[in-house]
């Protein structure tokens, strides 16, 4: 019995409000990894085993420049929802809701909800810990979702288990451990979150869904299916080959892991490499899943599939691991869209964009009309011509210990060339990187005088989102009437 209550987790039901007569509307699937970096096939990897989501970008775009607006769970995942920067929503951590701070905002979900669409979640959109809070609903939002799913699976029983090379220096949650899992993929939480998305796609309606599925993996710590550790054998991974001063002439506050690479020896970095591919190709199988549902049941010329990743993950770069820096991999992030209809299936899209951008594209390529003003703009004309001008720049911002102790942030703006960062407005050091000649950000230019100008032009440009006037209040907000039609929520249990 007590495993059987291990596997119990709620859902929640809220009935729909009323549908109006419209046209035929486009589904939205809607799918989240946590924690992943741009290490897959589609993005030039040859080690990583991920077919289902480079299968996924040759019958869509990857966007090869696009970023995260903060590298933190919490804060990422509540701007692009909201479609607000962190600085708009006030969420530089992992602790505050958005709506403490602006309670009012009309987010992606809901406004699919509003427009007559099914809305639903499965696993983690909003934030929560992991793997503390799996399977309950963390910071979830009630007002996004007409129902919810919290998955929990045999991850979690196996943590007693875990190799675990960082235990002093971190909770389980940010721990450079793994466990290769004698158990089957299904009853991974991912796997059972995986099952339960795909009887949501073979259910019948008469409206259109937006179904929102997010995975656990590759955040730490990595469990996965023992299969899948046995696709890569240890001696293919090596540690990033860097110059052997690679922190020299570069700010401090920019290095969140010191000392380098946690002072682990050698194997036990590439073993933790190891995890999180292994992690990786066990979320790729589930969203194969998906994808395979959504073959089965016709639904792609009815269906926009949109796939990211909530923020970038470092894996000894800079001698760095995890996410909140500024630099490239843990900034960048996968960018996947599949829309019926567009013009350039299978092409990639080389223009910055950043996460900010999804929310005002799906609603655009849905025809539903946005409630208030947003500050990401439509990637819609990119589907259809990828050479488009878009932005100038996509725009990273991270904390340095506490505001109210002593505490700074950290901007960066990333243009298709050059990655400008600036600690505390510059008090606490610059960064300047040439992407045409140094990808791997090794060499800071700021200190070279020969590049004053380009860092003239990019302090300027750092700063134009900070500068803009904020949107009107009287169009930002929805009115609280809006709210008031939605009916009282019921409860029931989940299955595994």
């Amino acid at each position: 019995m007590k495993a059987l209550a291990f596997f119990l987790t709620a859902v929640v039901f809220i009935l729909p409000t009323p549908v109006c007569a419209q046209a035929k509307k486009k589904n939205v699937l809607f799918i989240i990894a946590d924690d992943l970096n741009n290490r897959l096939g589609c993005y030039g990897d040859a080690l990583a085993k991920s077919p289902n989501l480079d299968r996924l970008a040759k019958k869509g775009m990857a966007f090869n420049r696009a970023y995260c607006q903060f590298p933190l769970c919490n804060p990422s995942r509540a701007s692009f929802m909201t479609g607000r920067r962190p600085d708009g929503t006030r969420v530089h951590e992992n602790a505050t809701h958005f709506r403490q701070n602006i309670p009012d905002t009309v987010t992606m979900a809901q406004l699919f909800r509003n427009a007559g669409y099914f809305v639903m979640r499965i696993g983690k959109i909003y934030h929560y810990g992991v793997p503390g809070q799996i399977g309950t609903s963390g910071l979830d939002d009630e007002k996004s979702w007409e129902k919810f799913y919290n998955p929990i699976g045999r991850d979690k029983k196996e943590e007693d288990l875990l190799t675990n090379y960082t235990p002093k220096k971190t909770g389980l949650g940010a721990a450079l451990a793994w466990h290769a899992s004698e158990s089957g993929d299904d009853v991974h939480t991912d796997g059972i979150g995986a099952t339960e998305a795909i009887k949501v796609l073979e259910q019948k309606r008469d409206r259109p869904f937006f179904l929102a599925v997010g995975f656990y993996r590759p955040h730490v710590p990595w469990i996965a299916p023992k299969k899948h550790f046995e696709q890569f054998p240890l001696d293919k991974f090596k540690l990033p080959v860097e110059p052997a001063k690679i922190r020299a002439g570069v700010p401090p506050a920019a290095f969140g892991i010191n000392p380098p690479n946690y002072g682990l020896k050698d194997e036990d970095c590439r073993n933790s490499i190891r995890a999180y591919y292994a992690s990786v190709a066990y979320l790729d199988s589930q969203v194969g899943r998906l994808l395979d549902a959504l073959d089965r049941h016709n639904l792609w010329e009815d269906t926009i599939v949109v796939f990211i990743g909530d923020h970038g993950w470092l894996l000894g770069e800079h001698g760095c691991w995890q996410k909140m820096h500024l630099f490239e991999e843990s900034a960048r992030v996968p960018m996947i869209i599949a829309a019926p209809n567009s013009k350039a299936p299978g092409k990639s899209c080389d223009r910055v964009a950043e996460l900010i951008d999804i929310y005002p594209t799906v609603a655009e390529l849905c025809g539903v009309k946005l409630a208030h003003p947003l500050d990401g703009k439509s990637m819609k004309h990119l589907l259809d011509d990828p050479t488009l001008p878009f932005k100038k720049g996509a725009y990273t911002q991270v904390t340095r210990g506490a505001p109210k102790k002593g505490g700074f942030m950290g901007y960066s703006v990333r243009t298709e060339r050059w990655r400008y960062n600036e600690w505390d407005e510059g008090k606490k050091g610059v960064e300047l990187y040439d992407h045409l000649n140094d990808p791997k950000e090794h060499k800071n230019l700021a200190i070279d005088d020969k590049y004053a100008k380009v860092i003239n032009e990019l302090k300027t440009l750092l700063r134009e989102p900070r500068q803009a006037r904020p949107a009107d209040s009287g169009a930002l907000f929805m009115e609280r009437s809006d709210f008031a039609t939605l009916p009282p929520r019921t409860q029931l249990r989940a299955r595994d």
